[in-house]
């Protein structure tokens, strides 16, 4: 009986338009903060993500920035790959060694003519993008094994077989064809087979095993002299972190530029993603307010009705358990179709984005439900207080 008689007082009391707009203003909060939530969620997902990570952008070249100040001294001395590799965005590091020998390739076929100086590079093998069992040598073996940049044979393709009347070479083929590869210095001069193993998306030039490198250094180098790197590899979480572009920036150094040039969108983004949360916490906050009025003016509306219940005897406690009853459980039922519009959003987001080769989990992240919970224990908290407040029970007990 008590229920239903608190139920046709508050019923009276609260207008329909006032509860109307309180509902309403509290669901556009609570949507706009869990969908910020969700946002971030994505973002990280996104960046993060084995699914999504890239094995080309997310290993840098990187060298000095060559100026008139710094020609002939381009090296990266010890301290600067010591502070390289200490940084937050440094998973690992690698050095390139550069041949100090001249070295020429030519084709041993005359059906593909073909010469020309070059200069090899090495570098550790888990820095290497090609998977192949032919990646390695000792002074026995049957040929070089050599991984050239993709570009190069886009160069000869689609520019030097044109203007030397050469045929256009597909991969496969040029893993077919046999080199001749002479290399000279100090005096000597020596003769091998090569052979293109593989293709690099991740280092634009040619590589050859660092066993062979080190062999040929310290057997056709013009000086003993062991020189530091011009050139490191790095192997990084986040090629577009602003981080790492402001440590190059700072340190003159410079890498491939379309690698990092999402570290600027990043920042926008980044931005976007905090100014919505931001926005969510306020909308959240004033719609609580809100809703906290809402009830304290439907609770003062019956405040005498409630006073006379109490004096003849009726509990405070009970009153307050039936006001919790009464404006509580509509928060739930709104942080529920909140859930389920967001999660509809996210799942039309990830199909559509899967079109665009990005993956993205079609469910809601445990943040989400998590911040969800804590927004209804916040709102619990608040309606608790409230009521409280207003039934002064403390002051009617003593």
């Amino acid at each position: 009986m008590l229920d239903q008689l608190l139920k046709k007082l508050i019923k009276n009391s609260a207008g329909q338009t006032k509860l109307v707009l309180a509902v309403i203003g509290l669901s556009i909060a609570l949507i706009l903060i869990l969908s910020a939530v969700q946002l971030q969620s994505n973002y990280y997902e996104l960046l993060n993500g084995k699914k999504n990570q890239d094995s080309v952008a997310n290993f840098l070249v990187i060298n000095k920035a060559l100026t008139d100040q710094n020609v002939g001294a381009s090296s990266l001395s010890g301290a600067q790959l010591n502070d390289l590799k200490k940084q937050a965005f440094t998973e690992s590091i690698g050095s390139l060694t550069t041949s100090r020998y001249k070295a020429s390739i030519q084709s041993n076929s005359q059906l593909f003519p073909f010469y020309t100086d070059i200069a090899f590079e090495s570098v550790p093998e888990e820095f290497i993008d090609v998977n192949t069992k032919d990646w390695k040598w000792d002074e026995q073996a049957a040929f070089l094994p050599i991984i050239v940049p993709n570009q190069f044979l886009d160069f000869y393709n689609f520019q030097y077989s044109f203007s030397q009347n050469l045929p256009q070479l597909t991969p496969q083929v040029v893993k077919m064809v046999s080199f001749k590869v002479t290399i000279q210095g100090s005096g000597q001069n020596h003769s091998l087979n090569g052979r293109v193993v593989g293709f690099s998306n991740r280092i634009s030039s040619m590589l050859v095993p660092q066993p062979f490198m080190d062999w040929a250094n310290s057997k056709f180098a013009s000086t003993n002299m062991i020189q530091q790197p011009s050139r490191v590899i790095i192997k990084t979480k986040d090629a577009g972190s602003p981080a790492l572009t402001d440590y190059l920036k700072k340190e003159g150094l410079i890498t491939d530029s379309d690698k990092t040039r999402f570290s600027r969108y990043r920042q926008v983004v980044d931005f976007v993603v905090n100014i919505s949360s931001v926005t969510g916490l306020l909308m959240f906050t004033f719609a609580l307010l809100i809703f906290s009025l809402f009830i304290q003016l439907t609770i003062e509306s019956c405040k005498e009705e409630i006073e006379l219940l109490i004096l003849i005897g009726n509990s405070p406690k009970n009153i307050g358990r039936f006001l919790m009853k009464r404006f509580f459980p509509p928060n739930v039922y709104i942080v529920l179709i909140g859930l389920m519009f967001i999660s509809i959003a996210q799942y039309l987001l990830a199909d559509y984005l899967v079109s665009k080769q990005i993956i993205l989990s079609s469910f809601l992240s445990l943040f989400t439900f998590l911040a969800a919970l804590l927004l209804l224990i916040v709102i619990s908290i608040v309606n608790y207080i409230t009521i409280q407040k207003y039934l002064r029970i403390k002051q009617r007990t003593k």
